[in-house]
């Protein structure tokens, strides 16, 4: 079993990356490494919390722990900083700063959020009592017919064996 440096692991994970956006399929018959090795790999460095992407091929469709990822990366950085790490990655500027506003607007309306939730929920529950009064009344309403109609033929079955007896 071959054992690959820190520095061609992080040549090879790079080649996942924007802009080359390689598939792992491509780097295997390129490089020479096993699939599955590259998918180990892809695998550890999400646990450590670097951005790969997995099989998505624009940002905008990593998942959002890459994106959470990318923003707590960048976070510390200055505007060139940033400027540059983007290009490396085949990013815009734009994106990392939606994706900071998006979870920021998480954290800070968490308790909005709940809030919201327990007014919905409560509209949910008013909106089913009355469904359920609605259902009953529409019940009642249909027993009553079954049972008219029912009369009803006894009715005419009464009827037409009176008219046989005359």
């Amino acid at each position: 079993m071959p054992r690959y440096s820190e520095e061609r692991k992080q040549l090879v994970l790079s080649k996942m990356m924007p802009p080359l956006n390689m598939t792992i399929a491509e780097i295997a018959r390129t490089e020479g490494i096993g699939e599955q090795t590259l998918y180990n790999w892809r695998n550890k460095a999400r646990e450590q919390g670097r951005p790969v992407p997995g099989n998505k091929s624009t940002p905008d469709q990593w998942s959002a722990e890459a994106k959470l990822a990318t923003v707590i990366e960048t976070g510390s950085m200055s505007e060139a900083e940033l400027s540059e790490y983007c290009r490396e990655r085949g990013l815009y500027v734009e994106q990392v700063k939606a994706w900071k506003t998006d979870s920021l607007k998480g954290f800070a309306s968490s308790h909005e959020q709940e809030l919201e939730a327990r007014r919905q929920r409560k509209t949910d529950r008013k909106e089913i009592k009355q469904l359920k009064r609605e259902l009953r009344e529409k019940e009642k309403a249909l027993a009553e017919t079954a049972a008219l109609l029912v009369l009803r033929k006894k009715l005419d079955a009464l009827w037409e064996n009176d008219d046989e007896d005359d």
